[in-house]
């Protein structure tokens, strides 16, 4: 309830959430408890259920990678490189979660990458997501050794993979999507596929930048996201937005966006990527009742009237503590940064508690150990050394 409020006040109305289980067999609890969160804060969350099974502890041989840890360490990452899922366990889950669908909860399938799930269950994703009609939300191509792999692991290219598995619709949304390749774009444009770009989170963890140049030039449909890691981590929509015009709009005389195909991409395109197509993010009669209103007054306290857009000023400025209110289906779920469905002080407090108490529990040593463990492995590209990376489990 926490996240998906602090979405709310940051202006993500309509939000995606990859929900990253840490006991599998609480899965269901905790779709339930999403589902409930999503309902008191009054917000639409599309649920992307987790679905996973190989590569689990690295891309590629694990030996050199568990060989580099601490010794009381290996043991542990030995039997988790040596598990092997029980996917259809994971799809039936995933059925069962699908019926606690609402106006507020909705279900997607959620293969988490194509590096962590095995072809045939990507294959049999995509044959349920076109029977049933169904979304797909899967990560795709965040980071370089992401890149490396895939490379490595399907010489004819991983995005021809995947359409011949049939998973590349306009059903699915790929997030991130930083080293895609011109040709991969114009493959998934073909499709009707949708790009997450998530601007803050791939500067942050040194992704890069998605190629929004080779998005547009390719006709390929893209929407904005967080990724839980925006600047501040204050979840703000509207910073957000601001960095991304700044990063893709161009530079020099090249102009890759204007401010009106920036707003769709922002504004009607990023629900899509989430919703589908549902005729919302526009204001218009018979739309959806998914509004947000703005207060100009803190943009334009230095403004001469009639010398500056609203909407110019927007692209240097706004910030979520512009947000005047905002309603989902019509009911008011923001208020000038009051959540009016929940207790947000509080339940932030509940966290802070809970954080503390499980923080005796980690060992800062041995997380050190962990990345650097890593930091070798993949600079030394282990990750693409393994030629039957791309069969994964039986």
């Amino acid at each position: 309830a926490g996240a998906v409020a602090r979405g709310a006040r940051g202006g993500g109305g309509i939000l995606n959430h990859c929900h990253n289980t840490q006991d599998p067999n609480a899965l269901m609890d905790e779709a339930r408890a999403v589902a409930r969160a999503a309902a008191d804060v009054g917000v639409k969350v599309a649920f992307a259920i987790p679905i996973l099974g190989r590569n689990l502890v690295s891309y590629g041989d694990t030996a050199p990678l568990i060989a580099a840890l601490p010794a009381h360490l290996r043991d542990g990452f030995a039997a988790r490189a040596a598990w092997r899922p029980d996917y259809a366990g994971q799809l039936e889950l995933a059925e069962e979660i699908f019926t606690l669908a609402s106006p507020h909860f909705l279900p997607q399938y959620g293969p988490v990458g194509p590096q962590w799930v095995d072809d045939e269950v990507l294959a049999e994703i995509a044959r349920r997501s076109a029977d049933r009609n169904r979304r797909v939300h899967m990560h795709l191509l965040e980071t370089q050794t992401q890149r490396e792999w895939a490379d490595a692991a399907y010489p004819g290219g991983l995005i021809a993979h995947l359409d011949d598995l049939g998973l590349l619709s306009p059903r699915l949304t790929v997030a991130h999507g930083v080293h895609l390749t011109p040709a991969d774009c114009e493959r998934l444009a073909e499709r009707g596929v949708m790009v997450s770009v998530n601007t803050s989170s791939n500067l942050r963890l040194a992704s890069g930048i998605a190629p929004v140049a080779a998005f547009e030039a390719a006709g390929l449909g893209w929407g904005m996201g967080l990724d839980g890691m925006a600047f501040d981590d204050d979840e703000d929509a509207f910073r957000e937005a601001r960095l991304l015009w700044h990063l893709q709009r161009g530079f020099g005389v090249t102009r890759t966006l204007s401010p009106d195909r920036f707003w769709q991409a922002v504004l009607t395109d990023s629900r899509r990527a989430i919703l589908g197509p549902d005729a919302g993010g526009r204001v218009a009669e018979g739309a959806p009742a998914d509004v947000i209103a703005l207060d100009p007054t803190r943009m334009t306290e230095d403004v001469i009237e009639g010398r500056a857009d609203i909407t110019d000023l927007m692209l240097v400025r706004a910030t979520k503590a512009d947000l005047a209110g905002m309603w989902i289906d019509g009911r008011q779920v923001v208020d000038r940064g009051h959540l009016t469905g929940i207790d947000l002080p509080a339940a932030e407090a509940e966290l802070m508690a809970q954080a503390r108490h499980a923080a005796d529990r980690l060992d800062l040593g041995d997380v050190a150990a962990i990345e650097a463990a890593y930091r070798r492995y993949y600079a030394s590209g282990c990750h693409c050394a393994a030629p039957s990376a791309a069969k994964g489990a039986a």
